[in-house]
């Protein structure tokens, strides 16, 4: 005769916790704001647009659930990178931390989704020069995150 295996004290893993019809997203409770716009219209009227790009970067309206504050917080970051010249974004790149390129990288992507006139060239060029400091690792991260900006 066999034994009763329907005892679950054996178990180290929860492993239902892993059963895909169970799964749900993050909940995020308070309402992320995203970055604050007078801050970085401040910035941009200085010329100081590396410290603008930091402040758009910082408090992005990821997981947020409206969308008026993820638009309004992507046109802002659009006015920015549009703002700098081609030269100045390697230079900027290069001072940001992983976390925010990964961020920067999700709002080149989407804005590839969405063009406007003359913003594919200046997205490929921030594309390019943010690809050569996160590498390809920053790319999968963007394509493979559930949770959008």
């Amino acid at each position: 005769m066999s034994k009763n295996t329907g005892r679950t004290q054996f178990r180290n893993v929860d492993v239902d916790q892993f059963d895909e019809n169970n799964f749900q997203d993050d909940q995020t409770d308070e309402e992320v704001k995203g970055p604050d716009e007078a801050e970085v219209q401040n910035f941009l009227s200085k010329k100081s647009y590396e410290d603008a790009l930091k402040a758009v970067l910082r408090n992005p309206p990821i997981g947020s659930k409206n969308q008026a504050v993820k638009d309004k917080a992507f046109n802002l970051v659009m006015r920015v990178l549009t703002a700098f010249k081609t030269t100045d974004v390697e230079k900027v790149v290069n001072s940001l931390d992983n976390d925010t390129i990964d961020i920067l990288m999700k709002y080149i992507y989407k804005g590839f989704s969405s063009p406007t006139e003359n913003s594919s060239a200046i997205l490929l060029t921030w594309h390019e020069k943010v690809y050569a400091v996160g590498g390809l690792g920053t790319i999968v991260r963007v394509l493979t995150d559930r949770k959008g900006i």
